[in-house]
């Protein structure tokens, strides 16, 4: 059985190329004036002021005027208005239909917020009117990255570095479409490229450390994911990620850490589900269910959450909500292996109690068979019979819930369970030997380890 799943590459962060690559940065009264220029870092607010200006100078050319709207749709787009932002491109381009920069600007946009096929569309006139322009390969690569047609991708980042041999962000985002292919090694080397070629890029930077942190190199990975916080502290799925490679390494506290900066920073299911598989971790189920109802507001169909949460709820020995959950867990997501089967143990458990409850008083071996002096004991007192199927019942919920952290300690208890069991056979009938106690004892024992 697997309880819970603590992923960590399920729910790493891999990003690709956005519309400005850099994210806006706090800027002061005492920096110098914004440049209304394509990929500015500046805050969209100033760069919309910016452009505006220019468009609205009768001296600006029209051809500038124009460049001017689309890096101000851009802006608009980054600050949320992406409406006004698509419509400011389509002015451009009824104004100019062979303007390539405004078909790749709308490609972008769509690809950013899920129109695929209209970001094909887009990138593919962009690429009809500039066949010889890398960046139209490279946003349409991007595409095809989040469409899973990761050989496309590739086949335009190669043609986007053939244009232009030192494109830092088509070596990071054909790093990401190998890294999604699983070719975590050819991932690493595109990003060791870009980084080469652009060394403050932060989200460059956590992509490697995700790949390396699935080729097992965690060190590394977390000297990246640190290096992506230190050149941008305002990301929250940069901590997301370093806390993710924490949990990895089995620091619990210091993914929580980072956990909840990413939290502070913009509250999200997938960051409180995290924090949650951390504090199950740590075996505090009640900080655990408390993240997951948490994110389960914030995104009801969000699959892990049940899983996870039905765990922690076996875990406090409460099966009825475990079941629940990972039925719901099952039903979000049929192909989960690993909630189907957590459900089925469950509800096994709970059928194997209830037929249980039926049989009051009956010891956990069969009384029609005994032929130990002490089992025949045992079954000729009701309440002898009880204490031997409660230390049973509990014997097997402690070594379910070991098993799935170490099976060294499950074989451990094991043995400790023996060693009663050789014990009690061995004294039963002995002057001074207090079967009832000796059993209660090993119960109490027992009931302490399963409340840890």
């Amino acid at each position: 059985m697997r309880p819970f799943t603590l992923s960590v590459a399920a729910t790493a962060w891999l990003a690709l190329t956005a519309l400005t690559p850099v994210p806006a940065r706090a800027e002061t009264a005492a920096e110098p004036p914004v440049a209304c220029t394509a990929l500015s870092d500046a805050a969209p607010a100033r760069l919309i002021a910016s452009c505006t200006a220019d468009i609205d100078n009768p001296s600006t050319a029209e051809a500038d005027r124009l460049d001017a709207a689309i890096t101000r749709a851009v802006a608009l787009h980054n600050s949320g208005q992406t409406d006004k932002a698509l419509a400011e491109i389509d002015a451009v381009i009824a104004k100019d239909w062979q303007r390539a920069r405004a078909f790749r600007a709308r490609g972008e946009i769509f690809r950013q917020t899920g129109k695929t096929e209209a970001a094909f569309a887009a990138l593919n006139e962009a690429i009809r009117l500039e066949p010889d322009n890398a960046n139209g390969y490279e946003s349409r690569g991007n595409v095809f990255n989040n469409t899973g047609k990761y050989d496309r991708a590739i086949e335009d980042y190669n043609e986007a570095l053939r244009l232009k041999p030192d494109f830092a962000l088509a070596f990071s985002d054909r790093g990401a479409a190998w890294y999604f292919k699983g070719e975590y090694q050819k991932a690493v080397a595109d990003y060791d490229a870009a980084i080469r070629l652009d060394p403050d890029h932060a989200q460059t930077y956590t992509n490697r450390g995700a790949a390396l942190r699935k080729l097992g190199r965690r060190e590394l990975a977390l000297k990246d994911e640190t290096s992506a916080i230190r050149i941008d502290p305002t990301r929250p799925e940069y901590f997301d990620n370093r806390g993710l490679s924490l949990a990895g390494n089995g620091d619990y506290a210091g993914a929580i850490a980072d956990y909840d900066e990413a939290i502070k920073l913009r509250p999200e299911a997938k960051f409180l589900t995290n924090r949650g598989d951390a504090w199950q971790a740590r075996n505090d189920y009640d900080r655990a269910i408390a993240d997951y109802d948490a994110a389960q507001k914030l995104d009801p169909k969000f699959q892990r959450i049940y899983n996870n949460r039905g765990a922690a709820w076996q875990h406090k020995g409460d099966r009825a909500r475990a079941q629940a959950d990972y039925a719901e867990a099952v039903r979000l997501n049929p192909s989960d292996k690993n909630a189907a089967e957590n459900y089925e143990i469950v509800t096994k458990e709970i059928e194997r109690l209830g037929a249980l409850a039926s049989q009051k008083n009956l010891p956990s071996f069969n009384c029609a068979t005994a032929r130990r002096q002490v089992e025949k004991a045992i079954c000729a007192d009701p309440g002898l019979a009880q204490l031997d199927r409660n230390i049973n019942d509990v014997f097997l919920r402690v070594i379910a819930d070991a098993e799935s952290d170490s099976h060294r300690v499950a074989l451990a208890l094991t043995r400790q369970q023996r060693d009663f069991i050789d014990q009690r056979n061995a004294s039963f009938g002995r002057r001074g030997y207090d079967l009832r106690q000796a059993m209660e004892e090993r119960l109490d024992k027992l009931n302490t380890i399963a409340r840890q």
